[in-house]
């Protein structure tokens, strides 16, 4: 009796595990969006920025597709959201915001060896040097989903970077 449990918890494990990483590849990417001044709001007085331009092809010449398409598209969603308070897209005197994304390292996990992601955005003639960091531990799935979890960690650089970005421009 005693191995009889034991083969079915493995398998109630097992089955588990399989249907957390088929839902986990289910989670699609959200194209970025700017929100126009009307939805959003009124912009908060100071620099309104009236589009963001990210040029990932550093990226692109260094590591190839898909990680440049998904720094892309991951730095422009984040950037979008968190600088949401000053973009006015329809106002004359905005300005673009422009994002060179120089390199993106994925490290081997842990914190001494966190993912890196640096480049340099401009706004009005002002230059922003930014390097943002994340800590990535390594899990089974990982393994299991390598394509989904390149993206993942791309998707937390992102982020990281946005924020402090956000932070250096004061804003």
């Amino acid at each position: 009796m005693e191995t009889m449990s034991f083969t079915r918890r493995a398998a109630l494990l097992g089955a588990g595990a399989f249907g957390a990483a088929l839902l986990i590849g289910c989670n699609a990417p959200q194209a970025p969006a700017l929100q126009s001044q009307a939805a959003a709001g009124p912009t908060a007085p100071g620099v309104h920025i009236g589009a963001v331009a990210v040029d990932t092809s550093p990226i692109l010449a260094e590591l190839g597709n898909p990680t440049a398409a998904w720094a892309q598209q991951a730095l422009s969603a984040q950037l979008a959201q968190a600088l949401a308070s000053r973009i006015a897209p329809g106002e004359p005197d905005a300005a673009t915001l422009s994002v060179v994304v120089n390199s993106i390292t994925l490290g081997g996990g842990g914190p001494s060896n966190p993912d890196v992601m640096t480049g340099v955005a401009t706004l009005d003639g002002r230059r922003i040097s930014v390097k943002a960091t994340a800590t990535w531990f390594p899990n089974p799935t990982d393994q299991a989903l390598p394509e989904q979890a390149f993206q993942g960690r791309v998707q937390n650089l992102s982020q990281a970077f946005a924020y402090w970005l956000r932070r250096k421009m004061h804003l």
